[in-house]
């Protein structure tokens, strides 16, 4: 059975006795305890005064957000309005049902609603069926709350030029016995339990207020980080997050079975996952990947012209060294499609390796991309044949933002971690690992446009229209991109590059007020000691704030002269360029006065690791690329 034996608590109330047997029926050992009840309120006057309103045609839409709550309007109202009467005016009033419970109460009471809310049924597809259907500029709104109100429901009706007259029918209150729910909270500190469902995001709250009585809330944080945490959609994931709790699996449609299935699938999987991370950062603590001058690596070309050290010969690496102009890379690439071969440890050390050596460079970077991260921050990601990588889900408007999930934990990226310890462990040991990771405004311009652009509409359009909710998509992004290559640090690489390709559509003065103080930030926050390669394309004007947003080497592309990039970055900065990918498709003497040049521009600094303005073009020849590597060492020996 899926769950093998594993012990799963759940905090169902009106249906625990359902959810300890589906959870049986899969093969694990329930601990359901209950953690709420829904209250009705004995004197309601607003739902009474709601349903005079109603009847009296005062009330243009009404929106129905549970069926619990539908049951307790209609209850409050039939005991002070006739029932028939109250009725006929909700069936000739445009309705709006929040899902299936609600359309079930409708059903048994003869009425069709005008609008059914889609799946996942949060508050945001009500606003988009509203925006789709229902336009509210003007009208009164009738909103059937939760327990609890939802102030951006709220925020987005009133937005839209709706008045909204909110019903509270019912509350939100503690089991009348907590024994079982603190026992499921002991339960949990102690290590009994492997997996946690929440079907309702009360339940969170409910769990951690009594946790907190107890004088056990830290404890059970803790305890919850370490085991998978199963949410039946968006609204309970969100209510989670705001806890700062993980969010490891939800089911695909927010039922308590699915729930229940795709936990038993999935929770053996996720916990070896979460084990192979924390023993990973455990058994390397970061500080010990800064200064440890007894490994052979840290006396390499490459992490002495990093630290800005004398070198007798100028370090080179190729970004995008392994990639399809590769004989060794085309043949992996035919067994996989490239998601699923950033995914898979192994493949990626093998290619990573395969073209250190191949090329003769002075660093092996670990093979992934820029955009998986994006995947476990809620971004639906995928390599379409012929068109690059399409996010079918981009954030067009403010409100998107919120669609953005904290990067919590790197469990999600375990195959990352996983790659840079088998690259570390395969590769000679004196020469050092890159890792990388894009920087917050690429990665932003990524979720935003979809996919690649070339005048960045969408992405200008949210940045210069909502400031805040920019902001606030680069904040979540800094935190976890931090997290990200820390942990990479962690695992195994010896200095990391930011990649930054698409801030170069940004003038200077944009640069300062949208994306300067989130760089500072990021950068501040990594590992201290590590080389950080600072890394943008296609606008030299950018470099002096490059170099202000931190970061011991700056990345250099082929629009400036080296000398003139390293006199806006400062002398006292690494600088890492600048050929044109381009040359490489040169004759070999063009590409050695080429390299010649740069080399003199130059001038034997310490400080400088020679490569490409940009990645290695697929039709480049791998002689030309081993050639260059042969006439940096050559012509750079002193």
């Amino acid at each position: 059975m899926p769950f093998e034996g594993l012990h799963v608590a759940a905090f169902e109330s009106r249906r625990a006795k359902e959810m300890a047997r589906l959870i049986q029926r899969q093969g694990g050992v329930p601990h359901v305890s209950p953690s709420m009840r829904e209250v009705a309120l004995e004197k309601n006057s607003a739902a009474v005064d709601f349903a005079h309103r109603l009847m009296t045609a005062q009330i243009d839409v009404v929106i129905l957000l549970t069926g619990v709550g539908a049951r307790h309007l209609l209850a409050a109202v039939e005991r002070q309005v006739d029932r028939d009467r109250f009725l006929s005016a909700l069936t000739d009033t445009t309705t709006i049902v929040r899902g299936p419970k609600p359309l079930a109460v409708l059903n048994e009471l003869g009425i069709a609603p005008t609008h059914v809310v889609e799946e996942p049924n949060t508050w945001r597809e009500v606003l988009q069926t509203i925006d789709r259907h229902v336009p509210v500029a003007g009208h009164v709104v009738g909103l059937q709350e939760y327990g609890q109100p939802n102030p951006s429901l709220l925020a987005g009706l009133e937005a839209r030029g709706a008045t909204v007259v909110p019903v509270k029918v019912y509350a939100w209150e503690l089991p009348e016995d907590c024994g079982p729910l603190e026992a499921n909270i002991g339960a949990i500190i102690d290590g009994t339990i492997a997996a946690a469902l929440f079907t309702s995001a009360n339940q969170v709250t409910n769990l951690l207020a009594t946790a907190e009585k107890l004088g056990r809330g830290q404890a059970l944080r803790e305890a919850l980080s370490g085991l998978v945490i199963a949410s039946i959609g968006p609204t309970t994931s969100e209510r989670l997050r705001q806890a700062d709790l993980p969010v490891d699996l939800e089911p695909d449609h927010p039922k308590m079975g699915q729930l229940v299935t795709a936990a038993a699938r999935q929770t053996a999987d996720i916990l070896q996952r979460k084990q192979y991370v924390r023993a990973a950062l455990a058994a390397r603590p970061a500080r010990d990947a800064v200064a440890d001058r007894q490994q052979p690596w840290y006396d390499s070309l490459m992490m002495r012209a990093a630290r800005g050290e004398p070198v007798e010969c100028t370090p080179v690496w190729l970004m995008r060294q392994a990639g399809r102009y590769m004989r060794e890379y085309r043949e992996v690439r035919q067994k996989t499609t490239f998601l699923e071969l950033c995914k898979n440890p192994t493949l990626c050390a093998e290619v990573a390796i395969t073209a250190q050596q191949r090329l003769g460079v002075d660093a092996a970077i670990i093979f992934s991309d820029l955009l998986p991260i994006l995947e476990p921050m809620g971004m639906e990601l995928e390599y379409a044949s012929g068109e690059g990588p399409v996010i079918h889900n981009p954030i067009r408007e403010p409100l998107d933002v919120d669609r953005v999930l904290e990067l919590e934990r790197v469990d999600s990226l375990q195959f990352v971690m996983e790659t840079v310890q088998l690259t570390r462990a395969q590769m000679p040991d004196r020469l050092p690992l890159i890792g990388f990771a894009g920087a917050p405004f690429t990665l932003g311009s990524y979720a935003i446009e979809g996919g690649g652009s070339r005048n960045y509409l969408f992405t200008k359009t949210l940045m210069y229209r909502d400031q805040g909710a920019w902001d606030e998509l680069m904040r979540r992004l800094v935190r976890g991109i931090t997290l990200y290559l820390n942990a990479q640090i962690a695992a195994g690489v010896q200095l990391v590059q930011i990649f930054d390709s698409w801030v170069g559509c940004l003038s200077p003065d944009d640069y300062r007020r949208y994306v300067l103080p989130h760089m500072q930030a990021l950068l501040a926050g990594l590992s201290e000691g590590v080389p950080v390669i600072n890394f943008a394309t296609g606008n030299p004007a950018l470099l002096p704030l490059l170099a202000e947003a931190g970061g011991q080497m700056i990345g250099v592309d082929w629009r400036i002269r080296l000398e003139a990039a390293w006199e806006a970055v400062g002398h006292e900065r690494g600088v890492m360029g600048n050929l044109d990918p381009c040359l490489l498709l040169a004759e070999m003497s063009d590409i050695r006065a080429a390299v010649g040049d740069i080399l003199d521009q130059a001038a034997g600094r310490p400080g400088h690791i020679f490569n490409l303005g940009h990645g290695i073009l697929p039709q480049t020849p791998v002689d030309n690329a081993i050639g260059l590597v042969d006439a940096v060492h050559e012509l750079s020996s002193r």
